[in-house]
This record gives C-alpha cells, sequence and structure tokens, in this order.
C-alpha cells in the first residue's frame, strides 16, 4: 500500500507557476466617466431666484454687500479699473456749498463698488438745503415703506433717516427694482480665481515642503561617502540664503550619472500665467476699461495702441454716463448741487 501511494503522488503532476497565472482570468479593462455636463444656466440663475426679502421695515440687498466690499481688493485690475473710473469722476466734477470733492467721492466709490449710493439731505430750521453727505451703502437698506431708509450695521440698533432725506442711485437690475446690482458681477468668478491663483502660488513657496526637484544619480563612481557629502551640501542650502550653487566634481564619472529632474514646475508655471492672463481680460472686459489706462503691459509687440484715443472712446462711452447718472441728483434736490466739466485729456498746447 505504501509503493503504491507513493507512485500515485509521483504520478500526478505538479502545477507550474507560469501555468497557474496564465489560468487566472485576466484584468478587466476599466472605464468612468468625469459625469454628466452641468448646464451653465443652473449656476447663473441664482440671483432670479432670489427676492429682497423682507427684514421687518427694511428690505435686504439680493447680494451679500460685505462679499462685494471684499472682493474689491480680490483682483488687481478689479480694483484698478474701479478706482480709475472714481479718479476721473473725482477730477471732473465741480465742487459746491452742498457737496464737497471728498463726498462725492464717496459716492461715486460706492455706486461703480455696490452698484448702490445714497445721500442725505441735511437741512437748516427754515428747511433750506445746507448740504448732502453720503452714507454708507454697505450699511445701508430700503424700507418697505416708500421714503424710509435705515442705516444698519450689524449687532447695532438701525438708525432711520429723516423721511423723503435720502437720496439713492442704483445700477438697475432685471429681477427687482429695490436695490441696484454692480455691473461687473459677471467678472467676480474670475476676479475669485485670479486671487486663488496668487494665494496657491504664494502658499506653494512659502510651505518648503513641495518637490521641487529629483536628483537622479545613476553613475557608479560615485560611493556612499560622496552621496552623504553632496546630501550634506543640499541640507545646508536651505533656510536664509538659499537658492545657492552647488559644485560637484566626479572623476571619471558619465555625462547624464547626475540629473535633476524638475516636477511639475514647468507646468504648474505655465498654467499660473494662463490663468492671470484669462482672468485679467475678463475683468477688464467686465469693467470695460482700456489695459493701457491701468498700466498693464502688453503680451504682444505691437502693444495695445494709442492710449490718449483709447482714453478719448473711454470718455466718450463710460465717463460721461456717469455723470449724466449723478446728474439726477440735482432733480431730486431741485437746485444745482452736482455739475462737471468735459472730460478732456491734456494737449501738448496745454502744456
Amino acid at each position: 500500500m505504501k509503493k503504491r501511494t507513493r507512485r500515485h503522488a509521483a504520478t500526478s503532476p505538479a502545477i507550474a507557476p507560469s501555468v497557474a497565472a496564465a489560468a487566472s482570468p485576466p484584468a478587466a479593462m476599466e472605464a468612468f466617466s468625469f459625469g454628466d455636463p452641468m448646464p451653465v444656466l443652473e449656476g447663473r440663475d441664482i440671483l432670479s431666484d432670489i427676492e429682497c426679502y423682507r427684514n421687518g421695515d427694511w428690505y435686504e440687498p439680493p447680494v451679500n454687500m460685505d462679499g462685494l466690499a471684499k472682493s474689491l481688493n480680490s483682483s488687481v485690475h478689479h480694483a484698478s479699473a474701479i478706482w480709475c473710473k472714481v479718479n476721473i469722476l473725482a477730477s471732473t466734477f465741480i465742487p459746491s456749498k452742498e457737496l464737497t470733492r471728498a463726498d462725492f467721492t464717496r459716492l461715486a466709490l460706492d455706486f461703480l463698488l455696490f452698484g448702490n449710493c445714497y445721500a442725505e439731505k441735511r437741512t437748516s430750521i427754515t428747511r433750506n438745503l445746507l448740504n448732502m453727505k453720503p452714507s454708507l451703502a454697505k450699511y445701508t437698506r430700503v424700507g418697505v415703506d416708500p421714503g424710509r431708509f435705515f442705516f444698519v450695521n450689524g449687532w447695532r440698533a438701525a438708525h432711520e433717516f429723516e423721511p423723503e432725506s435720502v437720496w439713492h442711485l442704483q445700477a438697475p437690475d432685471v429681477n427687482q427694482e429695490v436695490y441696484g446690482i454692480p455691473q461687473y458681477v459677471s467678472a467676480l468668478q474670475s476676479a475669485w480665481l485670479n486671487e486663488s491663483a496668487t494665494l496657491f502660488r504664494r502658499r506653494y513657496y512659502l510651505n518648503g515642503s513641495h518637490a521641487g526637484f529629483i536628483l537622479y544619480m545613476t553613475d557608479t563612481a560615485s560611493n556612499v561617502n560622496d552621496v552623504d557629502k553632496l546630501r550634506e551640501a543640499m541640507r545646508n542650502s536651505k533656510g536664509p540664503g538659499n537658492f545657492r550653487n552647488l559644485f560637484v566634481y566626479a572623476p571619471g564619472g558619465k555625462k547624464d550619472g547626475l540629473q535633476i529632474l524638475p516636477v511639475s514646475e514647468i507646468a504648474a508655471k505655465d498654467e499660473f500665467f494662463s490663468i492671470k492672463n484669462c482672468t485679467r481680460d475678463d475683468v477688464l472686459a467686465a469693467h470695460r476699461v482700456p489695459p493701457q489706462l491701468l498700466g498693464t503691459m502688453p503680451n504682444n509687440t505691437g502693444g495695445f495702441g494709442d492710449v490718449t484715443k483709447a482714453a478719448g472712446v473711454f470718455g466718450t462711452n463710460e465717463i460721461e454716463p456717469l455723470q449724466a447718472q449723478f446728474l439726477s441728483l440735482n432733480d431730486w434736490a431741485g437746485q444745482t448741487v452736482v455739475s462737471f466739466n468735459p472730460y478732456q485729456l491734456p494737449t501738448s498746447e496745454s502744456k
């Protein structure tokens, strides 16, 4: 029985590893998608669904005023375009005893940033107009009853102005008529993307934990001591006075025995400049300000063209309509409070 059992065990064929591997089912191909296409209208239709809801005696704005204030400094070109219009309007404004140049600059800034500006009429005992003082658009609210306005500053008690004492200028909105909406809202996403790209780039350099490059050594002439010395030299190059040059001497080494392989640095640099340029164009298109008026450097050799002609077209298409909107304060006050000089560029004769 023992011999028969051994003979049976010896005749049983052993399964080779290669045969077992071949018998296993092959790995199946996997395919996946990144999701269905998202309709553009679902993202842009938010404002049309938001109404100015009633908060007691006043209406709340359809957009977050605090968010608009913070977004002013989110992008260089966004803030520069707004201040460019404000400075031109302030330079052409003719001060009066009812409205100073400083107060008008505040009104122009609020209107261009928030799409709303408010001016309180202050009168004497005889009900004569003394002056017009701006009320911060970030905290001013339109009352439910016509002619009522409130100053609401967070947790503090709301202040109600005298009835029919506040002049309100608003940029028209297609969804409601209580508050104005700034015309650059469509470019806010680009301004925020511009800020995010800059912050990511700063963190990329400040954190110091990113992989700048890979030092790839394949030279057989280098021993362990040489590798340790090179590692120590690279460690000492960090900290204050970094970006130092390293000298490596390897007698008998090969040409490609020591290589430096960058990790996503070139691709990240190209992507950063692409985002900055695209978002800049979107913001400037929303504000309709010529780039040469903001000190923007051209990317091509031809430049942006004649700055004088661009400024003249900008004054006709943008500055004059803004001046006309502020002139409505005269009709509301019943007297001349706001007046402007024509926007003219200095000529060689005037210099």
